[in-house]
C-alpha cells in the first residue's frame, strides 16, 4: 500500500498508513475488558483514509 494500489478510476495511489502498534493497542483494550463488557464494532483506520469501505 505504502507503493500504490489500484483505485476504483484506474489510477494507482499510495494508500494512507498508520502504526500497527495503534491496532494492537485497541485489541489488547478490548482483551483486558471485564466479561461483562462486549464491543461490538470498532474501526480503526488511518485518519486520512477518504472513504469507509470500497464496496
Amino acid at each position: 500500500m505504502a507503493r500504490g494500489v489500484p483505485q476504483a478510476n484506474g489510477e494507482i495511489a499510495v494508500e494512507p498508513l498508520m502504526d500497527v502498534e495503534l491496532v494492537a493497542d485497541a485489541v489488547l483494550n478490548m482483551a483486558q475488558l471485564p466479561l461483562e463488557a462486549n464491543v461490538q464494532f470498532m474501526t480503526i483506520m488511518a485518519t486520512k483514509m477518504p472513504f469507509v469501505g470500497r464496496g
